[in-house]
């Protein structure tokens, strides 16, 4: 395979093929950044295998070309993945829980797919993950344009982990109003939501969420007198 199969795109940098103790050296980086995580007081940790950062590649055989334990199979290509989440468990309290970002497809002509990460799943969550938060793409700038960009286009990924492996997820993808949200978690198609560009563009949508589904938000004290004008 020639190394510019796996670029992301035409004149992007061609990676590095990491070898054992380069391997080795990242698994133990990954352990101190949550030992520092804890130290710092954070209620969680959540280990990013998503979007073509360095776990995701590992995990894709859009950008896994490996030809040792660490690439081939999708159990293979899982193996670094489960060795990080397997040195984060053993740094962190019982009581800390681990979530674990994965793409649950990589919406690309031989990339991951959801029965792939149905199996990531299953083996982080035996190493020690608590949540699988499903996103998806991120491995290649040639996704299809069909398979994305509607509204909760990657639940239905969130539901098979959830349903298929028995570890509770969190949906993202999106996920833009209350209503939506809540039907997600109603019916039963992951645990969590999690909200990125849409807080961007409304930093206060849970507080406009609690009101429209007739919760009680947890407003600022300096912002009730405005709120109840």
């Amino acid at each position: 395979i020639a190394p510019s199969s796996v670029q992301f795109d035409d004149g992007w940098h061609v990676p590095n093929e990491l070898d054992q103790d380069g391997i080795a050296a990242l698994v133990q980086n990954f352990s101190a950044a949550a030992e520092r995580a804890v130290e710092a007081g954070f209620d969680m940790v959540e280990i990013h295998g998503a979007h073509g950062y360095l776990i995701s590649s590992f995990l894709s055989p859009l950008a896994n070309r490996r030809s040792d334990e660490y690439g081939g199979n999708i159990e293979n290509r899982c193996r670094f993945a489960v060795e990080v989440v397997g040195a984060v468990r053993r740094v962190v309290p019982d009581n800390l829980p681990i979530f674990v970002r994965i793409s649950g497809s990589d919406f690309a002509e031989g990339g991951t797919v959801i029965e792939d990460s149905i199996i990531v799943a299953r083996m982080l969550s035996g190493a020690g993950a608590d949540l699988i938060d499903v996103s998806g793409g991120g491995n290649t700038a040639k996704a299809a344009p069909t398979l994305i960009g509607y509204p909760g286009y990657q639940v239905g990924h969130a539901a098979r982990i959830r349903n298929e492996v028995g570890i509770p997820t969190m949906a993202v993808g999106m996920i833009t109003s209350s209503v939506q949200a809540e039907q997600i978690i109603r019916s039963e198609n992951a645990d969590l939501i999690a909200l990125g560009r849409e807080l961007l563009r409304n930093p206060y949508w849970p507080l406009a969420a609690a009101s429209q589904l007739a919760t009680v938000g947890d407003w600022p004290e300096q912002y009730w007198r405005a709120r109840d004008e």
